[in-house]
């Protein structure tokens, strides 16, 4: 009867140390995932907001052209 506690202690080792395992690889593999995503995420909306801010800057450098042209500048290059 002196083998029970020693079978009994391994087995719940080996239980709990597998399930911890399993349960620390889960959590890893889904903040890689998680970073992946926000990686991407964070990438389309920097590029979307560069591409506004070009459009925004062309749309401004052509109303002030215009602006110029209403006025009577002379806006042409050397």
């Amino acid at each position: 009867m002196d083998w029970v506690p020693m079978v009994f202690v391994t087995f719940k080792l080996l239980v709990l140390g597998t399930g911890m395992f399993f349960a620390i690889k889960w959590h890893y593999d889904r903040g890689n995932k998680n970073r992946a995503q926000q990686k991407s995420a964070v990438l389309r909306v920097s590029g979307t907001v560069a591409v506004v801010f070009v459009l925004l800057l062309l749309g401004l450098l052509l109303v002030t052209f215009f602006v110029g042209e209403m006025l009577g500048l002379d806006l042409t290059l050397p």
